[in-house]
């Protein structure tokens, strides 16, 4: 077993840089690789001039004219919608320009702390993207570098409630939602007939049916039914957050000890270790090549695996998709959660107000026909609930043997319950999935999750 060597890997520390605002950005917008991440870490003056040169361009402009500048990351999904959207706008808007500045997440998250720190936006372009499960901790820290969008013109009713809520505080919209996070049980549907199963066996069951299921398969094929990171946590967090719960409570404080819910789920987990039911790895590479090379029959996650998967040609038509187990014996237990997406958002520093929410608004706050443009682009499903109506998002889908994912995917994501938000998301995945590889590796239960408790507590305070 492998088990001692994860939890050695639990103790390197993640190290996160850090960049000067209005410093000199010579290589601004240029990838470090092709993942999405920028070689520049500091917002640069030559952002903060060309802001300024055009909020003087846009005076006087009626929404629709001038110039917008917006930060993102990836370049083959977040990017490329960005620039679709803008090609849809234009054409109405013949005088619109939009500028996209390849800027990485953590790039995103550090410059917006350096220049709120110095209680200087200027720098900050008129829209970023972020990743939901960050948002909640720099609204808290800076709401004052942010728009709201209350009024903005969108039917928030056309996004389902969970998603809304990741940028939502006192009741007010901050964000537009914009990548979906949704969860799905994806399956290699040859290793489950080899073991006797179909998809249908799959459909809206306990995670300890699934257990019962991935012994069997391991016993008949030699195959795990699950792939998860060691170190990653994901698994345990769509776990507790598919029953409308988390670890912290609704006072936003650490709530893993006296935590029913949060103790199910970790007994289930470690159950699903101890029986050789998913294959832990150390890192992303080894989590996909499971996938690739045959090892896992299953994948419970965010459905921008999809991505991955199509990848793998050899494989066309072997998989499908279902939602996912539900934990037992918890009356609010559902089978579906969501885990990652991210939304668009206006900052303070914007130049021209107008313009930047009627662009929002016209494209990804309400145009079904801008989602199915993007859709078979960028693979990136929609969070706008009426794009699953379209017969874009209903067509099948080759690689799932004909599955209607898209459309399947965006009814999934409409029936995610709400749970209490953290800004400390992170760290309280981490807490308790240190935790879980300290119980398989012999602590006790009940001293691992109070340790957990315990670093929860210390990261609030920090």
């Amino acid at each position: 077993m492998k088990k001692k060597l994860f939890a050695v890997l639990l103790a390197g520390a993640m190290v996160v840089s850090t960049a000067a605002c209005g410093g000199d950005d010579s290589s601004k917008g240029d990838a470090s690789n092709g993942t999405g991440n920028a070689d520049n870490a500091d917002g640069g003056e030559e952002d903060g001039s060309d802001a300024a040169n055009t909020a003087a361009d846009n005076e006087g402009d009626s929404a629709g004219g001038g110039k917008l500048t917006v930060w993102a990351w990836d370049q083959t999904f977040n990017i490329k919608a960005m620039n679709l959207a803008a090609e849809q706008y234009k054409k109405d808007h013949p005088d619109f320009e939009l500028e996209v500045i390849e800027t990485s997440s953590d790039d995103c998250q550090t410059k917006l702390t350096t220049c709120a720190n110095a209680g200087d936006y200027s720098t900050m372009p008129d829209i970023v993207l972020m990743q939901d499960n960050s948002y909640q901790k720099f609204l808290k820290s800076y709401p004052d570098a942010f728009t709201d969008l209350t009024d903005i013109g969108i039917n928030w009713d056309d996004f389902a409630t969970l998603k809304q809520s990741y940028s939502m505080a006192d009741g007010k919209h901050y964000g537009v939602p914009y990548d979906n996070g949704v969860c799905a049980a994806f399956y290699r549907t040859d290793i489950l007939e080899e073991a006797g199963y179909s998809m249908d066996d799959m459909k809206d069951i306990t995670w300890s049916k699934f257990i019962e299921i991935g012994q069997a398969v391991r016993e008949k094929t030699g195959k795990y039914l699950l792939t998860s990171e060691a170190t990653g946590g994901d698994v345990i967090m769509l776990m507790i957050q598919s029953c409308g719960a988390n670890f912290v409570d609704e006072n936003g404080k650490a709530f893993i000890t006296d935590n029913e819910i949060a103790s199910k789920c970790v007994d289930l987990y470690t159950e699903m270790i101890e029986k050789d039911v998913v294959k832990l790895v150390n890192n992303w590479d080894e989590y996909v090549k499971t996938v690739t090379d045959g090892e896992a029959a299953g994948i419970v996650n965010g459905n921008w695996m999809n991505g991955t998967l199509v990848g793998i040609e050899d494989q066309k038509g072997l998989w499908q998709i279902t939602t996912i187990p539900k934990v037992d014996d918890v009356e609010s237990a559902t089978n579906y959660a969501n885990n990652g997406g991210s939304s668009w958002y206006i900052t303070a520093n914007c130049q021209n107000m107008d313009l930047a929410k009627d662009f929002l608004l016209s494209t990804f706050g309400s145009s079904t026909e801008f989602y199915d443009t993007i859709l078979p682009e960028t693979s990136g499903i929609a969070c706008y609930l009426p794009a699953g109506e379209s017969t874009v998002y209903n067509e099948p889908v080759e690689f799932y043997g004909g599955q209607p994912i898209y459309s399947t995917l965006v009814e999934y994501s409409s029936h995610i319950p709400e749970f209490t938000k953290t800004p400390y998301h992170y760290e309280a995945r981490e807490a308790v999935n240190t935790a879980i590889i300290n119980i398989t590796n012999g602590t006790a239960k009940e001293d691992a999750l109070k340790e957990a408790q315990e670093t929860l507590e210390f990261k609030m305070t920090e």
